[in-house]
């Protein structure tokens, strides 16, 4: 069977730990009947977010150490040219973007690239923003102001953690950077999924009010060269002990400067594999279940940041490390 429409497109942003991956495991596994293909980018060397992707059947394509709004950019177009030539096999795509990305080249690459252009069509831009960090992101990255121009929906994600009138507070900053995009207050991104998939909300004119000249040029793009990734790996367990109280002490003393942490971790004496997601000093860890039969127990950790070559990581993670 041979499609004939266009496939729909959604495209995830927000920053970083805003809660992309946990909308996208959301999406990946309640009932509904459709199929997707999803296409997850991350910025750094060692990839884990592919890895906290829950198994389903959908196939996850991953691309690394770049910003997909740039140096990975040929890679989305060719991942999208493969998927095209399959698409009866899914629904639709939905393309996560790093915290770090500026949608703006993204959504650009739908109309600009011929081929895409003409096979794909843009649901919806859906931006997860972190209710209690959004505002400091907002002062300190233009990334995540571009986040929330583009989008079509808004989750003001974490409001459970923020008190109303912070949520009330945030909400009207949003409304300055975008006021046209519907808001919809969450925890845990628990939105109904009718409200982020199939909305056919994306409007290229809106677009172009705000900026005539979208499509006529390269859009305009800086990258914060303070921010840097570091990962590390081990096949050598770790002593729990010793990580909590390293990691606790991190996070306390240097936290500000980690704008996101992450791992998937080998404890002695543990069965399943520990997984952690922090964003500055807020953590949170729990363990996801066994680890698959075709990969190797091994600890991974990325952090994102400023300064993180004072900090001492790999002699802290080393030093976790079981003599």
């Amino acid at each position: 069977m041979i499609r004939t429409e266009k496939v729909p497109v959604t495209v995830l942003t927000g920053f970083l730990g805003a809660g992309k991956t946990t909308l996208l495991n959301r999406i990946l596994t309640e009932k509904h009947g459709r199929r997707y293909a999803v296409i997850v980018n991350e910025f750094g060397e060692e990839g884990i977010d592919n890895d906290l992707v829950v198994d389903a059947d959908e196939e996850v394509f991953e691309m690394n150490n770049g910003c997909i709004c740039c140096t990975v950019r040929g890679d989305l177009i060719r991942i999208l040219s493969g998927l095209i030539k399959r698409a009866d096999q899914f629904d639709a795509i939905i393309v996560e973007t790093t915290g770090l990305a500026d949608p703006g080249p993204v959504i650009q690459t739908f109309f600009v690239d011929q081929d895409v252009a003409d096979c794909t069509r843009l649901d919806a831009i859906v931006t997860v923003a972190d209710a209690i960090h959004l505002e400091s992101q907002l002062a300190e990255h233009h990334e995540a102001d571009e986040q929330l121009a583009f989008a079509d929906v808004v989750l003001l994600n974490k409001t459970d953690l923020a008190g109303a009138g912070d949520v009330e507070h945030v909400e009207a900053r949003i409304r300055k950077s975008n006021p046209y995009a519907k808001i919809i207050r969450t925890a845990r991104c628990d939105a109904p999924l009718d409200d982020i998939i199939g909305l056919k909300a994306f409007s290229l004119d809106r677009v172009l009010e705000f900026e005539p000249d979208f499509l006529a040029s390269e859009h305009a793009h800086e990258h914060d060269d303070d921010v840097t990734s570091v990962s590390f790996t081990t096949d050598t367990p770790l002593d729990l002990e010793k990580f909590q109280r390293w990691f606790g002490r991190l996070l306390q003393t240097r936290g500000q400067d980690i704008l996101r942490s992450k791992g998937i971790l080998d404890f002695e004496g543990q069965e399943e594999r520990y997984v952690f997601q922090g964003v500055h000093m807020l953590m949170d860890g729990s363990m996801m279940g066994a680890w698959p039969e075709d990969k190797p127990r091994n600890s991974r950790m990325v952090f994102i940041g400023r300064n993180l070559n004072s900090m001492g990581l790999k002699e802290g993670f080393d030093a976790c490390k079981i003599k």
